[in-house]
C-alpha cells in the first residue's frame, strides 16, 4: 500500500496540490500536518508511520516535506528501512524500493556524516584558538575573587547566608558550592563562649 504524507508550514498555506500528487501516485491514505517541519510532534506523520507496514511506501511531494533537516530526513527513512517501508519523493524522483533510490540515500548519510564532523572540527579549532588568546567559552563564573572575599568576609561578621547570597545576587547553593563551610559558620558571641 502507498501511505502519502503531506504538510504544508502555515494554516494560510493549502495543501491541495500536495494531496492531488499524492492521490495520482497511488496513495490510497494520505495523512496531513499544517506546522513547520521544525515541529518536532506531527500528529499526521506520527500516524502515517504507525499504520505503515512491511512492504508500504511512505510518498511525499517533496524531501522537505518529511524532514526537518538532512540528518532528521535520513533518520526517518532509515527507521522506515529497518521495517521493511519504502519511501518515495514525487518531485525529487526518488523511491528507495529501487537500487538508485537507495544509492541516493546512502550518498546523502554519507554528506550529512561528513558535514557532522566538519562542523565538529571547526568547533574544536575554534575553540583551541579561543583559548591561545586567552578566552574561554561557556557562561562566566557567578563568584569572583572580590565576591568570594566580600563573602567570607560577611560571614564571618555574623551575617546569614542567606543575606550574602542575596546581596552578592547569587543563589544560597551557589554561595554553599563556593564556601563550603558557609552554613556551619556562625560568629559566636564572647558571652556564649564564657558559657561554655
Amino acid at each position: 500500500m502507498k501511505i502519502g504524507y503531506a504538510r504544508v508550514s502555515t494554516v494560510e498555506q493549502n495543501l491541495g496540490l500536495q494531496e492531488t500528487a499524492l492521490r495520482n501516485a497511488g496513495c490510497e491514505r494520505i495523512f496531513t500536518d499544517q506546522m513547520s517541519g521544525y515541529t518536532s510532534a506531527r500528529q499526521g506523520l506520527d500516524k502515517a508511520l504507525d499504520i505503515a507496514r512491511a512492504g508500504d511506501t511512505l510518498v511525499v511531494w517533496k524531501l522537505d516535506r518529511l524532514g526537518r533537516s538532512v540528518q532528521n530526513l535520513i533518520a526517518v527513512v532509515n527507521g522506515l528501512d529497518t521495517r521493511g517501508i519504502a519511501f518515495a519523493s514525487l518531485t525529487d524522483a526518488i523511491d528507495t524500493s529501487t537500487p538508485a533510490g537507495r544509492f541516493f540515500f546512502h550518498v546523502m548519510a554519507a554528506l550529512a556524516e561528513m558535514e557532522r564532523d566538519l562542523i565538529r572540527e571547526r568547533t574544536r579549532a575554534g575553540l583551541d584558538h579561543a583559548r591561545k588568546m586567552g578566552r574561554t567559552g561557556g557562561r562566566p563564573k557567578a563568584m569572583t575573587t572580590s565576591k568570594i572575599d566580600s563573602a567570607k568576609r560577611l560571614l564571618e561578621a555574623g551575617a546569614a547566608p542567606k543575606d550574602v547570597a542575596q546581596d552578592l545576587g547569587i543563589s544560597i547553593p551557589t554561595l554553599y558550592r563556593w564556601l563550603p563551610g558557609a552554613g556551619g559558620r556562625k560568629k559566636i558571641h564572647p558571652a556564649e563562649s564564657a558559657k561554655t
